[in-house]
């Protein structure tokens, strides 16, 4: 199965977190390719992908990075109900919409998509973040799998 990991990062804990999300998912034998998302060159074949996992910092008053707002977007536009995805994210509780990023888009990937799981982390990931990071891939695996299984269903019921 084929999981790609899309993230912006500017003090890099949200790559951070982004590695450690990765190595998880590697553990358990996924094909995962890691992009930023100024060179992510699938943009408008985003359901090439069995899950998408974004990982994003908040700007602002709780926005999303500008760096982030085509594929944003892309989601809107595409059909990609048939994607699992998980958003992650890192931010700072101090500001009054931590995370702000990852709330917008938990909420549309919620209607465009197959969300999993959502994961906010406060500022860098620590050791005792780990078993957070390993619930929300495992979420991801077990909803992915869910997926492939109602596929396989579909596909049983169309050819017999």
């Amino acid at each position: 199965m084929k999981v790609a990991i899309i993230y912006t990062s500017v003090t890099g804990n949200t790559r951070d977190l982004v590695d450690t999300i990765n190595q998880i998912f590697l553990r358990h034998s996924f094909n995962v390719e890691v992009f930023s998302v100024t060179q992510f060159p699938y943009l408008n074949q985003l359901n090439r992908f069995d899950a998408i996992v974004v990982g994003t910092y908040t700007w602002g008053d709780g926005d999303v990075p500008m760096e982030m707002k085509e594929l944003f977007h892309a989601f809107e536009k595409q059909d990609v109900k048939s994607v699992t995805t998980g958003i992650v994210g890192t931010g700072d509780s101090f500001y009054p919409k931590f995370c702000g990023a990852v709330d917008e888009f938990r909420d549309m990937l919620y209607v465009q998509t197959n969300l999993a799981a959502t994961l906010k982390i406060e500022l860098v990931p620590q050791l005792l973040d780990l078993s957070r990071c390993e619930r929300f891939v495992m979420s991801m695996i077990l909803r992915i799998e869910r997926m492939q299984e109602e596929r396989k269903k579909q596909d049983r019921f169309l050819y017999s």
